[in-house]
């Protein structure tokens, strides 16, 4: 499993015109799920994402997390973070799980994450989306679970 996470002052996702999800202070996250991936793997990714201190302390370091800050989160299925561009001009998603593997996942995502107490909006699986976002910092990272990048248990 693979998230972009940025943290946002203002975000929102819209879908066919209308506003399908929308937070203030939190983060936006960009989630694609691979083949490989199972509970175990969205467990690893929810549990990062909750208690990433990557919010300023009074002092302007980071060391909040969302859940210290009382952020929201707005979370993002995004099968293109498994496009592979090595070769060619079209990227591969060979990559990507099938959307009846992702789905459940990608739920599973979201309600752990609330399940820790957070807020948590959503965009549309499978849909044409447009999301808008005010990255405050900016801060974007990346995380991933150990089999999406690479490690063996």
């Amino acid at each position: 499993m693979r998230v972009v996470i940025q943290r946002s002052k203002e975000a929102s996702v819209t879908v066919d015109g209308e506003i399908v999800g929308q937070i203030n202070h939190g983060l936006v996250l960009l989630v694609g799920v691979t083949h490989e991936d199972t509970e175990k793997d969205v467990d690893f990714v929810a549990d990062k994402i909750a208690n990433l201190r990557i919010f300023e302390d009074e002092d302007g370091k980071m060391n909040h997390s969302v859940l210290d800050v009382g952020g929201q989160i707005l979370s993002i299925s995004q099968f293109t973070l498994y496009g592979d561009c090595r070769k060619g001009r079209r990227p591969n998603f060979m990559s990507a799980a099938r959307p009846e593997q992702a789905e459940p996942l990608y739920e599973q995502l979201n309600q752990k994450l609330r399940d820790k107490g957070l807020h948590v909006e959503t965009g549309r699986f499978g849909k044409m989306m447009d999301v808008r976002l005010l990255n405050h910092g900016p801060v974007t990272l990346i995380v991933e679970s150990p089999v999406a990048a690479g490690e063996k248990e």
